[in-house]
């Protein structure tokens, strides 16, 4: 996996208290992002679900009316 350096913000105090106990604030903001992301990605396929919901497809009923051979 190829990685990218980024630099974010974080509160004064919540860097402090993830020191004090040992927080791996790295891994805890990818683990966060990672979050984010996959929310994201559902929030947009349900969106675009909404947008362009799925319909019956009569392909197989108008095919079997053919009747069986």
């Amino acid at each position: 996996m190829t990685t990218t350096r980024t630099t974010f913000s974080l509160d004064l105090e919540l860097a402090e208290q993830a020191r004090k106990l040992d927080v791996n604030v790295s891994a805890a903001a990818r683990e966060g992002v990672a979050a984010a992301v996959r929310a994201a990605m559902a929030q947009a396929d349900r969106d675009a679900y909404q947008a362009a919901p799925e319909s019956a497809d009569t392909f197989w009923t108008d095919s079997e009316a053919w009747g069986t051979e």
